[in-house]
């Protein structure tokens, strides 16, 4: 019997091409427009929910603040609050500067390592500084020598007027020419009267032997009648000498007495210790200001080396060896000269990110336990200040905190937590200290299935629901809030029915409806 072939026995179920054709043609009309078309609908109708938002006009809106009231529940010297926090020089780190131009050769720190007052920090280039010294030296050298000559001129001006003898041998020498003119003019007469005799004489004489005629020989005659002549030019010219010898007398006579006047007035050799005087100042002013000079080079010199101002720590390396850096030049921008950044270790201080609701808190002079990693113990401190404005993303305010008697392993930028205790009064040690409650209105208080919870407006000015826990209410009709609001908040009063979580508002002012 031949097998059974079970084969034959199925069912063909596949449609036919028709078929085919005809449930095709649907599938590609729904996926080729229908559903296109229902996507770019949905998108529009987002985009214009979106837009529609920001397109309506702002709701406007009445606020009032939330109510801060402070009661007796703290206990003196127990925990208020922490805040984290960062050490921090106080109160800033010291900049070092060269106050020298140049290039710097070498640092000789490095980072938190301590450091002396007076203990190089780093060494500029210093050749061209030390061959200024060299030139200013020579300078003084120079103005020295000059004084110097100064110095003896006026020594030997003053001299020439102390004892003027220059004047002296001038008028001796005019009184002895006046004394020796004076002397022929009295011998005058006499020398005349010997001149006229000697005429008389030569003349007898003459006429004696002119008279021999041939007795005496022509050539003594001669001989008798040339002396004749001769005295008779000595007569004539001792009379005309008289008026000359006169003349003389009286001009040595203006001499003598001009010359004293000199000797008595010494102006010239006055003038000449004045101008030597002078030359001596004006030689001592420049050698002071070559002096000074050479001062400046020498503390330009020793400006080549960077000493530390202070005791310390290094901080931070701002300049490397190479960095030029600008002194005291006017021109120098404000970190230009900065070599590095040190602090004194004794003065720690924490800045701690309070938030807004502990900040009435704190009060000056707090005491205040801090803590780090890099610490076994807990490090004391004090409250110095607040900071004068608030941080808007964190919602917090920052208060410095003096750090006292800090141990040597803390350091500045170490995270800290800083636990605030309420003050300690000074023989009272367990009175208690004033803490903050907050209140709102009544009627701004609203509830649903998930509790209590008001209108607030936020820094982006929309409407926001914020959850509370509300507590026992006052007497001026406001209610305690445990918890959910801060200080800083504004409460939504007039306007609320049309509010929605994120709905633009328009503060128009503070609602006078609701007393507070």
């Amino acid at each position: 019997m031949p097998p059974l072939d079970l084969s034959q026995l199925k069912l063909d179920r596949s449609p036919s091409d028709e078929t085919k054709t005809a449930n095709l043609r649907p599938t590609r009309w729904v996926s080729r427009y229908v559903l296109p078309i229902g996507i770019l609908l949905g998108f529009v109708t987002l985009l214009g929910v979106a837009t529609g938002r920001g397109l309506l006009p702002p709701t406007t809106v009445t606020v009032v603040p939330v109510v801060a009231k402070r009661s007796e529940v703290v206990q003196a010297g127990t925990t208020l609050f922490q805040s984290p926090g960062w050490i921090e020089p106080r109160p800033t780190a010291m900049s070092v500067a060269a106050l020298a131009p140049g290039v710097i050769e070498a640092l000789l720190v490095v980072e938190g390592q301590p450091i002396k007052k007076g203990e190089p920090i780093a060494r500029l280039i210093s050749i061209d500084a030390e061959l200024q010294v060299e030139q200013a030296q020579n300078a003084l050298a120079i103005r020295e020598g000059e004084l110097n000559r100064a110095q003896a001129e006026r020594d030997a001006a003053q001299i020439r007027l102390d004892n003027p003898v220059h004047l002296k041998v001038q008028l001796a020498d005019a009184q002895s020419m006046l004394a020796k003119a004076q002397t022929e003019l009295a011998k005058l007469p006499f020398l005349i009267q010997a001149a006229e005799a000697n005429l008389k004489f030569t003349l007898s004489s003459m006429q004696g032997k002119q008279a021999a005629e041939s007795a005496i020989a022509g050539r003594i005659v001669r001989q008798s009648e040339s002396q004749y002549a001769t005295a008779q030019a000595n007569l004539e010219e001792l009379r005309q000498r008289e008026p000359n010898i006169g003349r003389e007398v009286d001009a040595l006579k203006s001499k003598v007495d001009a010359l004293q006047n000199q000797l008595d007035l010494v102006v010239e050799e006055t003038r000449q210790l004045r101008e030597a005087e002078a030359k001596v100042q004006s030689a001592m002013a420049l050698r002071d200001e070559a002096k000074l000079r050479l001062r400046q080079e020498q503390l330009s010199l020793q400006r080549n080396t960077v000493r530390a101002p202070m005791d310390g720590r290094v901080l931070k390396l701002i300049a490397a060896p190479g960095t030029r850096v600008m002194g005291l030049d006017t021109n120098a921008g404000q970190s230009s000269s900065t070599v590095i950044e040190m602090y004194d270790p004794a003065k720690l201080q924490v800045r701690a990110d309070v938030r807004l609701e502990d900040v009435p808190m704190v009060t000056r002079g707090q005491p205040v336990e801090i803590q780090t990693a890099s610490s076994n113990g807990v490090i004391h401190g004090r409250v110095l200040q607040t900071t004068s404005s608030a941080n808007i993303q964190k919602n917090t305010l920052e208060v410095k905190v003096e750090l006292i008697d800090p141990p040597l392993t803390v350091s500045p930028e170490m995270l800290v937590t800083a636990t605030f205790l309420a003050a300690v009064v000074a023989d009272k040690p367990s009175e208690s200290v004033e803490s903050q409650r907050l209140f709102v209105p009544n009627p701004l208080i609203q509830s649903n299935d998930a509790g209590s919870f008001v209108w607030v407006v936020d820094s982006n000015a929309r409407a926001q629901r914020r959850p509370i826990e509300i507590g026992q209410p006052s007497a001026e009709g406001l209610r305690e809030v445990k918890s959910g609001l801060n200080i800083t908040d504004k409460l939504i009063a007039s306007g609320i029915e049309s509010l929605h979580p994120g709905t633009r508002v328009q503060v128009l002012g503070d609602d006078s409806t609701i007393g507070i």
